[in-house]
């Protein structure tokens, strides 16, 4: 409770001005753009642990399963995300 020295504040979340919608669209955004980063990644990750795999058991197989994998990985990520922004 505020004194006649201190008014009462409100929390930050209790005001709302058009700056709060425009940085939650940037937020938004930012989150999407990722998706572009995110099948490239996680198909590179999937083939470099396959390329290490392959080189520590002596096979010359491994890499595309890990290639294999990272790409589904990738794909039900981006499935996830774009099934959570939907739903906003």
């Amino acid at each position: 409770m505020g004194t006649p020295d201190q008014p009462d504040r409100q929390s930050p979340q209790a005001k709302s001005s058009p700056k709060d919608g425009a940085f939650q669209s940037l937020v938004r955004i930012e989150s999407l753009i990722q998706l572009g980063l995110l099948l490239p990644a996680a198909v590179v990750i999937g083939w470099a642990i396959g390329l290490a795999l392959d080189r520590w058991l002596h096979q010359h197989w491994i890499n595309i399963l890990g290639l294999i994998l990272g790409a589904v990985a990738g794909f039900v990520q981006i499935f996830r995300v774009v099934l959570s922004h939907s739903k906003e």
